[in-house]
């Protein structure tokens, strides 16, 4: 028990650093976030964490009540500093996103909820690496980076390890990662093809 509060605070250490940058990287204007994929982030966190909580999920679940509250603090930042240039592909994943919702709202299995949640994340997600792929210097790749480290190492402080509690912590891992990892490469092309 005493392991699983020691990964429960090392993986919400590490998300409070990654915010901090983040946060830092925002309010310097050196990045400009999506708003929309943060807003539905922190939607779908928000919910995975109410399952978690009902699920006694423990430690593991810390990361994911911070994360919810980070995801709305950016998504209002953002929204603040008018990174709202929205085009057609990113209404179409909010709309998408509230469809997904409404029908996790009316399921009555978890499981399929979760997949909802999932889906609904990857179409908040869209946006973002639109956005990340043609403009990856406006976006901070530490943050995503530390965002999959986090997630793994709450799932292996979950107290409750059932699969409503880690599929989706594991997916934002695979998620975050992978985005993470194609921004560390674009911008190492971006800079190639700036010093040409």
């Amino acid at each position: 028990m005493q392991f699983k509060i020691f990964l429960g605070l090392l993986s919400t250490v590490i998300a409070l650093f990654g915010y901090f940058l983040y946060l830092k990287s925002l309010f310097s204007n050196s990045i400009k976030p999506h708003a929309f994929s943060w807003f539905v982030w922190g939607l779908m966190l928000s919910i995975v964490f109410a399952v978690q909580v009902s699920e006694n999920a423990g430690p593991g679940s810390w990361v994911t009540g911070l994360s919810m509250f980070f995801c709305f603090v950016i998504a209002s930042v953002s929204v603040i500093k008018k990174y709202t240039d929205f085009n057609p592909l990113d209404w179409i994943s909010l709309v998408g996103s509230i469809l997904a919702l409404i029908l996790w709202v009316i399921t009555k299995n978890p499981l399929l909820s979760i997949i909802l949640i999932i889906i609904v994340d990857t179409l908040g997600f869209i946006p973002t690496v639109y956005k990340g792929y043609r403009k990856p210097l406006e976006e901070n790749h530490y943050l995503f980076m530390l965002s999959g480290i986090k997630f793994i190492i709450a799932i292996i402080a979950l107290d409750s390890f059932s699969i409503n509690n880690w599929i989706y912590p594991g997916w934002l891992a695979v998620t975050n990662i992978a985005f993470s990892i194609m921004l560390i490469v674009r911008k190492q092309g971006w800079r190639v093809r700036s010093y040409n």
